[in-house]
């Protein structure tokens, strides 16, 4: 499972705080905590006003990029603020996201053409998010198709479905898990993610709901997933799946995890 760590958003309060004070030490204990506990890559979102958020982004790089070695997702819902920053990643990472909105892939594919960026990409149009499967997997072709023209592989593409809030749509799972399938028998190398809160939206229980679909997600071939790797029960549901499914030789990561103190409950020092 690859893991992109979530924690370094703008949208948390703390975080947004620590971006408009710059306080670096902040953001590097909390890099640093997500590499520690398994994040492949931490994703960067300043969620600022538009004339600040350059400025954040830049900062935030940097920050992070001095404090770890683990690639970045640049993160922005505008891909002209991704492209104003991208000179300043240092290696190749995960741009968050492309989708059929606007001139998005325009935008972005161009910037990570001939490189070994990889990208998320949403199964989303102007008209918004669908409903159904079969718009989403349609969105999904015309993405690859597109990325194609770039010399885009599917393989570096990670597919969000958009899972919905099962409070509003209790086919939410079912059909998110179709779309996954019907997608990874169309292009078996691409990489499906997905958010692991949305689900649980409205719902009590929240974490009960979110542990159940990503196991579940998991078991059906989920490969990537936006979500924070210091929630121990959620990298303990992961581990355990990934156990249970014959991917973890001698249950080795499990049990390194659980000496490690990094699962179960928090033991003292």
């Amino acid at each position: 499972m690859i893991i992109i760590g979530e924690k370094i958003n703008g949208t948390i309060p703390s975080v947004g705080r620590a971006i408009a004070e710059r306080d670096e030490a902040f953001i590097r204990n909390r890099a640093i905590k997500q590499a520690e506990a398994g994040a492949n890559f931490i994703d960067v979102c300043a969620s600022t006003s538009p004339d600040l958020e350059v400025e954040a982004l830049i900062w935030l790089m940097n920050t992070v990029q001095d404090a770890v070695d683990t690639p970045i997702c640049i993160d922005s819902p505008n891909p002209e603020m991704i492209k104003k920053v991208f000179k300043h990643a240092r290696r190749p990472g995960l741009i968050n996201s492309v989708s059929l909105e606007g001139d998005k892939m325009d935008v972005i594919f161009p910037l990570i053409e001939g490189t070994e960026w990889e990208v998320i990409a949403l199964t989303c149009d102007n008209k918004g998010i669908p409903a159904d499967v079969e718009t989403r997997v349609n969105i999904t072709k015309a993405i690859v198709e597109k990325a194609a023209t770039y010399n885009i592989t599917p393989d570096r593409i990670h597919i969000d479905p958009l899972v919905m809030a099962l409070s509003t749509d209790t086919q939410s799972l079912l059909k998110f898990l179709e779309t996954l399938k019907t997608i990874k028998e169309l292009y078996p190398t691409i990489k499906v993610t997905s958010g692991l809160s949305n689900i649980s939206f409205s719902m009590p229980l929240r974490k009960v709901i979110n542990t159940t679909f990503f196991t579940l997600a998991i078991y059906e071939g989920m490969d990537s997933a936006i979500m924070d790797p210091l929630n121990r029960d959620m990298m303990a549901a992961l581990l355990a799946t990934e156990a249970l499914l014959g991917r973890d030789r001698f249950c080795r990561n499990f049990s390194n995890a659980y000496r490690k103190n990094k699962i179960g409950p928090k033991k003292e020092k």
